[in-house]
Formats: structure tokens, sequence, C-alpha cells
């Protein structure tokens, strides 16, 4: 069943996922894909507007997809399967907190753990680096955008990434400023 499903994809996500919303998206996209529940073009649609929503990234999405796959039974379906699906990614995490709450005096200084956490590090960038390659394919080499438009698209993002880096902007007025930059180049080159 369907609900189930999405309960034990998303455990499974928030189980083996470290470093938060971002190194999630290899698995989310990697499990969304696989269970056929979005298409590359609309995960890539929800995680923009997952991260313009209030709350968590990995909440938002897990929420959003188990809505849309609940709700082939009907509006009570996608808020049951929204409620299996978030319980899901939330759940590993809520039990690990608690367990390493319990055992943090006793592991704190143990070099085995310290090991453990410092190996884990670049694999979060890794995994967030692997999000970002995915993500600009489908973004930048689309196969309905012209050349022109990928030019653009990458000199906006080359030049939010300096700007947030160099001048400390705030994320919300480039998130804007980019949302305006996007409307104005649709209508340019529509």
């Amino acid at each position: 069943m369907i609900f189930l499903k999405l309960f034990l994809t998303f455990f499974k996500i928030g189980l083996f996922t470290f470093g938060g919303g971002y190194a999630m998206l290899p698995l989310i996209q990697e499990e969304v894909l696989a269970n056929a529940w979005l298409s590359q073009e609309q995960l890539i649609n929800f995680i923009a507007v997952s991260e313009s929503t209030p709350g968590p990234f990995a909440i938002n999405i897990s929420t959003y997809i188990g809505n849309v796959m609940g709700t082939e039974f009907g509006i009570l379906g996608g808020i049951f399967g929204a409620f299996c699906a978030t319980l899901g990614v939330v759940l590993p995490s809520f039990i690990i907190i608690l367990i390493i709450a319990r055992l943090f005096e006793k592991f704190k200084e143990n070099k085995i753990v310290d090991g453990a956490m410092s190996g884990l590090k670049p694999a979060v960038v890794g995994l967030i680096g692997s999000a970002f390659i995915s993500m600009a394919k489908t973004v930048f080499f689309h196969s309905g955008f012209s050349i022109t438009l990928n030019v653009i698209l990458l000199f906006v993002l080359f030049l939010a990434m300096l700007v947030l880096a160099i001048k400390k902007v705030h994320p919300i007025i480039i998130i804007c400023l980019s949302a305006v930059i996007g409307i104005i180049i649709g209508y340019v080159l529509e």
C-alpha cells in the first residue's frame, strides 16, 4: 500500500542521511524517481518552492510528495499520505537525537565517535555537490532551453553566489531578485 511505502521510503531517507535537507537530496531524488512519484522536472520545481516556503526542506518535500501520492485516494488520502511521509522522514532523527542525548556524556571524547564525525563531514559535502550537479544538469541543459538562456542562467547563478559570498546580502533578497530576473528573461526570450 502506498502509505506504508511512503513511510518506509522516507524513514530510510531520514535514517541514512546526515547533514540536513541538502544532503538528503540525492536520496530523495533517487527514491522519488525510482518510484515514479514525480518527474525530474517536477522534483526540481518543487525543490525551488520548498526552499522559499517556511520550514525545513526535508519536511516540506516529504509532505508534498506524500500529499501528491495519497491524493489518488481523495483529500483524506492526501492528508494521510503527507502525514506518513513526514513522519517517516522525521522519526529517525527524533530517535537518533534521543539516543545521542542519552549517551552524549559517555561518548563525547571518544576517538571512534570523533573519527566517524570527521569522516561524515566530507561525505555530506559530496552529497550536497551531487545534488547540485544533478539539478544543474536539468536546469541548464534541459532540451527546451536555448544556448542564450543557459548562458544567462549560468551568469545569474555565478552573480548570486558572488554577491552572497562577498557582500553578505540576505538570501531572501537574492531569491526575490532571481525570481524577478527569471520573469523578465521569460518575457524577453519568449
